[in-house]
């Protein structure tokens, strides 16, 4: 007898197993698929990296050869990065080869490695995207999809998780938190110790991600205060020291290791400032997207709010949401085009989106239905001017890392050699591509790796910058152009026609210069021939960036190549 129920229950097992693999490839194949949109995005910025990347690459490079956390072998330490996670992979790389060593697949490893690493990152996010919408709606597994899709229009997230930035892993780890809170609260196991410490470990990488991620910190808190009201002060402290305990640690480690509570990037570019911009800030992001899609996308969150079965998850979304928001709104205006801080709130609004669109696909009524045809319409409103928006970047991005390596790394290196100068400084503002290329000892005229200079932006003192140029660092050579040379005055102190003679002016990119301390020309003869060979180098150099502005500059990145 018992052997006759073992047989019949044998093809019921076999059913349940085939199910959970058929269900289980659903999921796979809307993650592989979301990640593939985003990938084909990426493509058409071909090897493009931001030089702002390099300077972290410099780090990683210098404290896996044993330099320690320095620009520059031999340099004074100064916190010129402000992705210490980030750091941390870049670095792992570099010691198993994979990063900063050669070529993988063909490609520069220094393109490869930190592209891959934001592709597993996206994927990462989708993973989130998934494991979220699964207690809220059975079409759980298109998430990923819809979530990519989302992700893979808005060129500012694409462009920034593969510029070589911290991006797509401070994206990973805010939609991993948004995750966790959803699931905690949905479950009802949100006061857990074990979800309060995670909140606040996951609050702490993201503040050693990005400066801004501390502000994540409150997303815990404020939720269990809005879900349990006076219930929720143990799970509070245990979330809070979490985050703090460990944070705490790591400022004093950085006090003592560069004499600062915060890092020097953050003395460069100056505070906190409440007022007028915040609210002129607020509007451009939240018009990016269009305001067709966004509208669009606050009607579905209020419709997913007023849905009994939901209704928790929604302060879940909009507190770290909400949170994002604002750290974006507060920090510093940048000078880089398409929302570089936005990231984490495009990660959020896509992890909505997609909750809301897959509820809908689920939901039995045809408003809900129609709620989904409606943000779907919204989106491709403002598809257009996305496109656009990419069109132009791919063809002019933002300071590209192969450049600026060619152009002041390689550059000066030939002055130098060319006057017989085996060592000496240089002044210039764009540090990343330089220290990876270039074996002057760099003066960073825009402070983020110079901390005397850094104070001087953050007290608005040109002046006294001026004067720490020319009387105490007294560069061997100095370059400045564009805002850097408007907003410091330095190529227009009377110093600099005194002290210095200048080799090259580039007519198009004006005031664009090139200038020689006197004393380091020994024989005057030899201006003619440095300054036709600068102008040589320099028109190919602007030549192939004009030609390929995407294209990368070699297999290896290093001095004297």
């Amino acid at each position: 007898m018992a052997k006759t129920l073992a047989d019949r229950s044998a093809p019921a097992r076999s059913l349940r197993t085939t199910l959970r693999h058929r269900s289980a490839w659903g999921p796979i194949l809307s993650v592989g698929c979301g990640t593939a949109l985003i990938a084909v995005h990426a493509r058409a910025y071909g090897s493009w990296l931001i030089d702002d990347a390099a300077i972290t690459f410099a780090y990683a490079r210098n404290l896996a050869s044993g330099a320690g956390l320095v620009l520059q072998p031999g340099a004074m330490p100064v916190e010129g990065y402000s992705n210490p996670t980030w750091l941390v992979l870049l670095t792992l790389g570099r010691v198993l080869g994979l990063f900063d060593s050669g070529t993988l697949f063909g490609v520069p490893d220094y393109v490869a490695f930190p592209k891959l690493l934001a592709l597993g990152c996206c994927a990462g996010v989708l993973v989130c995207c998934y494991v979220a919408a699964r207690p809220l709606t059975s079409r759980a597994a298109w998430a990923p999809l819809v979530a990519g899709a989302v992700l893979a229009a808005l060129p500012s997230f694409v462009i920034w998780s593969f510029s070589g930035l911290e991006n797509p892993l401070y994206a990973l780890i805010t939609a991993a938190l948004a995750t966790l809170l959803l699931r905690a609260s949905l479950a009802g196991t949100l006061l857990h110790p074990r979800i309060a410490a995670a909140s606040g470990a996951l609050a702490l990488l993201a503040a050693m991600t990005r400066p801004d991620g501390a502000l994540l910190a409150a997303a815990f808190p404020l939720l269990a205060v809005w879900c349990a009201r006076s219930a929720a002060i143990r799970a509070i402290l245990i979330s809070c020291a979490s985050f703090i305990i460990p944070f705490g640690l790591l400022l004093s480690w950085r006090f003592v290791h560069f004499g600062l509570l915060v890092p020097n990037t953050a003395v460069a570019k100056g505070g906190i400032a409440l007022g007028a911009p915040q609210l002129d800030r607020l509007r451009e992001l939240l018009s990016y997207p269009g305001w067709p899609a966004t509208i669009a996308l606050l009607i579905g969150v209020i419709a997913l709010g007023r849905r009994r079965d939901h209704r928790a998850a929604l302060p879940a979304l909009l507190i770290p949401l909400a949170l994002a928001v604002l750290a974006y709104t507060l920090l510093p205006e940048d000078w880089m085009s398409q929302y570089r801080f936005a990231t984490p709130v495009w990660t959020l609004a896509a992890l909505t989106t997609a909750l809301v669109v897959t509820a809908g696909l689920a939901g039995q009524r045809s408003r809900w239905r129609a709620l989904v045809l409606v943000v779907v319409l919204a989106g491709l409103v403002g598809a257009p001017q996305l496109h656009r928006d990419a069109t132009a970047f791919r063809a002019a991005p933002d300071v590209p890392l192969c450049s600026i390596a060619e152009r002041y790394g390689h550059v000066p290196d030939r002055y130098a050699d060319l006057l017989g100068l085996r060592s000496g400084t240089l002044l210039v503002p764009d540090v990343g591509g330089t220290a990876l290329t270039g074996r002057l000892r760099i003066v960073d005229l825009a402070g983020l790796t110079d901390a005397a200079i850094a104070e001087h932006h953050h007290r608005g003192d040109m002046r006294g910058l001026r004067d720490h140029v020319f009387d105490r660092a007294r560069p061997t050579i100095i370059h400045a152009h564009g805002h850097w040379s408007a907003a410091t005055g330095v190529l227009g102190d009377p110093r600099l026609a005194r002290d210095y003679v200048l080799v090259h002016a580039d007519q198009a990119l004006a005031p664009n210069q090139d200038w020689i301390r006197r004393e380091a020309i020994a024989d005057p003869a030899l201006l003619p021939a440095l300054r036709a060979d600068a102008g040589r180098h320099i028109d190919e150099i602007n030549h192939r960036d004009a030609t390929v502005p995407t294209r990368d500059c070699g297999p290896v990145l290093r001095v004297g190549r």
